[in-house]
């Protein structure tokens, strides 16, 4: 699905001014390691996109993400190829996905992804797929990882009804959207407070145009992979024409490309319901993810609408 940052700085001895400077040079940082998974992500060449010294920005990635920038590169590497075997079933080898995402050899990636989540691959990939829409989580063994399979409160049968009646799902290509955005981290329904700020820097501008400007959100992982403390996504707003961003404010664009896309009117509870079902209609329908991103686009102020609903478009890219 591409990743941002949103990060309340710990780092309590930097002004507000380096704050900022410091939270953009990580989120560069960030989306080349997310588009460039399988190249060698050194050090070195991490800490001369952030223009920091390599000990410097090992700190204050470290400081930011509370985690190491090779934990970071390891565990996006893993959870990108958990994604894949959960969704895309057996259409590709262990063996093309580890080369997919960076690891040398099918035996470095075999030991680190069983370190990671207490099973092999394989494992994961049948329990995982069994596990679709039961309730409950894959335990790991004492001392390791969970298996972060959400619980689901529905059957596989129920969440293909509940989408029949909310949607006809169409594969199609979506045109190419620009966007400035707010990155946050963690639990996506907090992603509000990023709104706030990009509506608060947006609206002096002259940016907030509705109908015509969109609400977009983009989500970088998926919650049944990755911890809700460290899931990513972006805040945006569409834009025509190009404009300067200024603190926390950064340029973001989705390619033209082919999604599956529910247009849904729901209520906020329903979102992730939403989100559950389309991503069972895509291997149910014989299509594959493809990298890329996954993004809700808005038609509406939900929070005004008199029944609570957010008319939305649901699009995750596909092969």
């Amino acid at each position: 699905m591409d990743k941002h940052l949103f990060l309340e700085v710990k780092v309590t001895d930097m002004k507000n001014e380096q704050q900022i400077l410091y939270i953009n040079r990580i989120n560069k940082v960030v989306e080349y390691i997310d588009a460039n998974l399988d190249a060698d992500l050194s050090l070195e060449k991490l800490a001369d996109i952030a223009c920091f010294s390599p000990f410097h920005f090992h700190r204050i990635f470290t400081a930011l993400l509370e985690e190491t920038p090779n934990n970071y590169i390891t565990r996006v590497r893993i959870e990108k190829i958990a994604g894949r075997l959960l969704f895309n079933g057996n259409t590709n080898t262990l063996t093309n996905l580890a080369h997919q995402y960076g690891f040398k050899s099918i035996h470095s990636f075999s030991r680190t992804f069983k370190k990671f989540y207490g099973i092999s691959a394989s494992e994961f990939q049948r329990r995982g797929q069994n596990e679709f829409s039961k309730i409950g989580k894959i335990e790991s063994k004492k001392g390791e990882n969970k298996v972060s399979f959400q619980k689901y409160f529905y059957t596989m049968d129920n969440l293909k009804n509940w989408l029949e009646m909310k949607t006809k799902v169409e594969v199609k290509v979506m045109p190419e959207l620009k966007l400035v955005q707010v990155r946050h981290q963690g639990a996506y329904d907090k992603i509000g407070k990023a709104f706030e700020k990009l509506m608060q820097w947006a609206g002096p501008r002259g940016l907030l145009n509705f109908p015509k400007t969109k609400m977009a959100a983009i989500y970088y992982d998926s919650p049944r992979i990755t911890d809700a403390s460290k899931m990513q996504s972006s805040a945006c707003i569409t834009i025509d024409d190009d404009v300067e961003v200024t603190g926390e404010v950064s340029k973001n664009t989705i390619p033209e490309g082919k999604f599956a896309v529910g247009s849904f009117q729901i209520k906020a509870e329903e979102f992730e319901k939403a989100w559950n079902s389309m991503s069972l209609w895509i291997p149910e329908n014989n299509f594959e993810l493809r990298d890329g991103h996954h993004y809700e686009i808005y038609h509406n102020d939900g929070m005004s609408h008199p029944e609570g609903l957010f008319f939305v478009d649901i699009c995750i890219p596909v092969k």
